[in-house]
């Protein structure tokens, strides 16, 4: 694929979104990558566009909580110009998008949870994303795992991250959700991606 730059991609992926599209990009930190790589996807971070005052914005849970951020700068922060739009293959319709930025509201601000509990009331951006698209759309996606079976599922991974990020003591039975279960979610269709 022919090398882009964050202008033109921003560009690109304007032109073509629809509100509620979920969009993945690859955040260009140590840990973010060794994430990516230890489930098995080039992704390591997800969120959802929606148009205000017309702009899009991409909802998202990242340090230090849930905010909205213009897309352009959630292109930049993207490495090598990784980027992947994917969206429901039933079409929103247009009182599930207001839902959406009603339960966006109510989540802005939350504070994130660096430790990946699903069951603990701060948020991760795959955690964001699968709770809102739920009460919003009856939709789950991606896949709620224990650490344990993550790491069982994917041969690639070694649990020494793990260790690290746990300070030596890994909830193994802790409940989480990645951005790479989602990406592989069946119930989605990609209408965009530089990742080939």
């Amino acid at each position: 694929m022919k090398k882009i730059n964050n202008d033109q991609l921003s560009v690109q992926v304007n032109n073509l979104l629809k509100e509620g599209d979920i969009i993945f990009s690859s955040i260009d930190l140590l840990v973010c990558r060794q994430v990516a790589r230890e489930t098995g996807s080039w992704s390591s971070h997800v969120g959802f566009v929606l148009k205000e005052n017309n702009q899009w914005m991409v909802v998202e849970s990242k340090v230090p909580f849930v905010c909205k951020t213009p897309l352009r700068k959630f292109i930049q922060r993207t490495r090598d110009e990784q980027i992947m739009v994917r969206r429901l293959k039933q079409p929103l319709t247009e009182k599930q998008v207001g839902k959406l930025k009603q339960l966006t509201e109510k989540h802005i601000g939350k504070l994130y949870h660096s430790g990946f509990d699903f069951d603990s009331d701060r948020l991760f951006c795959s955690k964001l994303v699968y709770l809102i698209y739920k009460e919003a759309t009856g939709v789950k996606l991606g896949q709620i795992l224990t650490l344990e079976t993550l790491i069982n599922q994917n041969p690639q991974a070694s649990s020494g991250l793990w260790y690290l990020w746990y300070f030596g003591s890994v909830p193994w039975q802790r409940r989480t959700l990645t951005p790479a279960s989602q990406i592989n979610d069946p119930q989605l269709i990609t209408v965009y991606s530089t990742v080939g």
